[in-house]
């Protein structure tokens, strides 16, 4: 008989799923669970040796296949210079195992049609591809051998004892496979939320990722022009970056892009949607929010920059240019809501910098004079 279903099926992750299968078709794993599958296999067969006054070879044969092999397939696998080879192996070596018992059982219907077809099902609950029909030659080529030999008798009819000594492995076959099913479905879930997150994040910011905020940017601006509900979008650039980079090295601009990143974070609200838009650049998408609002959100970022210190460089003082853009009725899409707030970022670079500057307004809120990178 095969083993039980696997709960965690092998190869799943090709391709994004679970888990490449010399990760998941273990020795280790598989060895408990033929011990299962051999163990209620050989209740079913000893029913129907039972009941057909087997000699006693045939008894010893049993304890073989039951006690024996699977701890040989444990040694086999671990032994073995490949062990995933070795245990695909085995589970080859599981299905000849079980078409040779059919003629032993004089072809006794229930049971012989239970063993293969739950011995084939495990084939596939392993994701191995094509291991199930890469099985069949082996099992039918053993049921043919022992046919051959011993030329049994068919004795179709399953007694009141064989139907009661097969529901154990059915029952606990089939509670194999629902479970295998619901962890399967909770990882796969899991796995898929995890990599949503990372494809929303960028990782040296913590903020969402380009594709991210510009689809909720377009989102924002399809209800603008669907039922006025008003939208903002800052573009944050960092001053000077490029002395930064020069004067101090690239980690310490790595370091300034995390950092106020973090800021960025801190100081939009829960619903609004912040990213990096690339380099020292960044967006903020302001749904349901007027302007005056929006100044609001980006004078606070502004002044959290420009108080901003990093631990390793005290002597390094940032600041940042920020553009503000409304949806207006002439943005057909967000590329011109883009270059609206570009437009108003560039205004405030060319202004002085460290200060924001809103494009509908034609004006720039400057803060106070302050140095931008001091390198000494």
């Amino acid at each position: 008989m095969p083993p039980a279903n696997d709960p965690q099926p092998a190869s799943y992750r090709r391709h994004g799923g679970i888990g490449p299968a010399s990760e998941r078709l273990t020795y280790r794993r598989i060895y408990p669970l033929r011990m299962l599958g051999m163990g209620l296999g050989a209740v079913l067969l000893g029913s129907v040796l039972h009941d057909n006054q087997s000699p006693a070879w045939m008894w010893w044969l049993l304890g073989v296949t039951a006690l024996v092999w699977p701890q040989l397939a444990y040694l086999l696998a671990r032994h073995s210079a490949d062990p995933y080879r070795a245990e695909v192996r085995n589970l080859l070596i599981d299905s000849a195992i079980a078409g040779m018992w059919v003629p032993l059982l004089h072809f006794n219907l229930l049971p012989c049609v239970v063993m293969a077809l739950i011995t084939t099902y495990d084939k596939f609950s392993t994701g191995i591809k094509r291991l199930w029909l890469h099985s069949l030659p082996g099992m039918a080529g053993m049921c043919l051998l022992m046919t051959l030999l011993l030329r049994p008798e068919p004795r179709l009819e399953s007694s009141l004892l064989v139907v009661v000594c097969t529901l154990p492995l059915l029952i606990v076959h089939g509670l194999a496979v629902s479970t295998s099913s619901y962890r399967l479905i909770r990882t796969v879930a899991r796995q898929n939320r995890e990599l949503e997150s990372l494809r929303r994040t960028d990782a040296q910011t913590g903020l969402v990722a380009r594709s991210h905020w510009q689809d909720q940017a377009k989102l924002s601006l399809e209800r603008f022009h669907a039922s006025g509900s008003p939208a903002c979008l800052l573009m944050i650039d960092i001053d000077h970056f490029k002395s930064i980079n020069d004067l101090h090295g690239h980690t310490v601009g790595d370091e300034v892009i995390h950092a106020v990143g973090q800021v960025i974070l801190d100081c939009v609200r829960a619903h609004d949607h912040a990213g990096r838009y690339g380099g020292d650049e960044f967006a903020v998408v302001l749904s349901g929010t007027r302007a005056a609002d929006a100044l609001a959100i980006a004078e606070r970022i502004r002044s959290r920059i420009a108080a901003l210190h990093l631990r390793d460089q005290p002597d390094l003082h940032l600041t940042s240019s920020i553009g503000l853009a409304q949806a207006a009725p002439h943005q057909a899409g967000l590329r011109e809501w883009i270059n609206d707030a570009d437009a108003a970022l560039y205004r405030a670079k060319n202004a002085g910098r460290n200060q924001v500057a809103d494009h509908e307004a034609q004006t720039s809120h400057a803060a106070p004079p302050a140095p931008v990178v001091q390198t000494h």
